[in-house]
């Protein structure tokens, strides 16, 4: 008796999480509710422009080049945020020697703007902070020397403090100019500055290190209680503004808003369409059993696409092929189950000892299909381009979120309903 209110009270926690995911899902009616959390949605859906760059590598070392790469990305990402736009995404391709990098604005309207400002190549400068200013605004006094007279830079570790450290080179004329400043500013800062601002901007201490002594020979190195990662990060700005690396805008695609809407309608349809023939199948085809199955296949469609919602995953139509096409996969998983529940029936086991065993047999067979579908779309979120991608992680979510649903859902309805048939 115990043991059935648990399931009793399952059931309900699951069906009230579900109408909690679909509300949160539909973004319509909870937009009445609150500001939280709206859907992210990609530029086949939203609408806005594409643009390719094709980064120049000719002139950079080739151990400098990952460097480099991650830098102009994280540079670029900070041009873009400058222009508003909800959630752009910026990401490096490669495709044989070439990189490439892809900037997606979704909804941006001046677009020619965005392109003359995200084509410039970064500009790394060194500054002054200019002596006796006791007002609240730091006042910084650009100097001669700037990223063209830097040869690199990358992470060490200090071998007193144990914290890592950045160390960079400049060339013979660097060398001087470099050697002047430093005598000016012993016991004072040198800001770096990276497109007019502060290298790291939200950390003016770490963008602005004291000059200890000064320093000849075209060699220094700027320590501090840097993270790894916060070093990693000074590293990539500070190649991506020195370093050679322009990059051409070789390929742009716009996307209109009406475009995006119809698209995303379109893909609403199918999805509900698809559905709603699965059901209608089950329940043809199983009768009972597939009233259960038609139960669970609307909580799973509920709790994925709040799991999609709260994440959050950018929806494409790429994306939302691979969630349709986990519906199917959470089906199948269901047809697994009664198909062996059937073989249990034709050798006289009781109704409910054969769920049990057909939940059993079928458990590896479900198991081992579904996992080699998350690894496949693994291996394609690793290794293929943003579209892909999309799909990948999609149809990944929705797969495992299949097995919870066929497993946990369906397997409880049948055993609270078995059990108030027998009693």
């Amino acid at each position: 008796m115990a043991k059935q209110g648990r399931l009793v009270a399952l059931i309900i926690f699951l069906i009230g999480l579900s109408l909690g995911a679909a509300l949160f899902a539909y973004e319509p009616l909870w937009q009445r509710i609150s500001s939280f959390r709206p859907w992210s949605l990609g530029l086949d859906l939203a609408g806005g422009s594409l643009l390719t760059y094709e980064i120049d590598l000719k002139d950079v070392a080739a151990q400098d080049r990952a460097s480099v790469v991650s830098g102009l990305r994280d540079v670029i990402e900070k041009r873009v945020n400058l222009f508003g736009v909800a959630e752009p995404r910026i990401y490096t391709e490669s495709r044989g020697e070439a990189q490439r990098l892809v900037v997606e604005l979704a909804g941006i309207r001046d677009v020619g703007q965005a392109i003359k400002e995200i084509g410039a190549t970064p500009f790394l400068d060194f500054r002054e902070v200019a002596p006796g200013d006791t007002t609240s605004t730091v006042k910084f006094i650009p100097s001669a020397l700037t990223g063209r007279y830097v040869v690199g830079a990358q992470v060490s570790r200090g071998q007193n403090s144990g914290f890592p450290e950045i160390d960079f080179s400049l060339n013979d004329e660097g060398a001087k100019l470099f050697e002047d400043l430093t005598r000016r500013n012993v016991g004072k800062p040198i800001c770096l500055f990276i497109d007019g601002a502060p290298i790291i901007p939200d950390n003016i201490r770490d963008s602005c290190p004291t000059v200890q002594t000064e320093i000849s020979g075209g060699r220094a190195r700027i320590t501090g209680e840097f993270t790894l990662a916060r070093a990693k990060q000074l590293v990539e700005r500070f190649n991506a503004g020195a370093l050679p690396a322009p990059i051409t805008l070789v390929n742009q695609q716009t996307v209109s808003p009406d475009l995006g809407k119809d698209s995303l309608q379109k893909a609403i349809f199918a999805g509900a369409a698809g559905t709603l023939i699965v059901i209608i199948f089950m329940l043809i085809y199983y009768r009972g059993l597939g009233l259960f199955a038609a139960a669970a296949l609307l909580m799973y469609v509920a709790l994925t696409l709040g799991l999609f919602k709260i994440i959050p995953i950018t929806l494409t139509l790429s994306g939302i092929a691979g969630f349709i096409l986990s519906i199917g996969m959470a089906v199948d998983a269901n047809i697994l189950v009664f198909e062996r529940t059937k073989e249990e029936l034709k050798k006289g086991l009781s109704r409910t000892v054969a769920i049990e065993e057909g939940f059993r047999r079928a458990w590896t067979s479900i198991r081992d299909s579904n996992v080699s579908t998350m690894i496949t779309s693994a291996v394609l979120y690793y290794c293929t381009s943003s579209f892909v991608q999309g799909f990948a992680l999609a149809l990944f979510l929705g797969v495992v979120m299949s097995m919870l649903s066929a497993i946990t859902v369906t397997r409880t309805l049948l055993r609270v309903f078995l059990a108030r048939s027998a009693s």
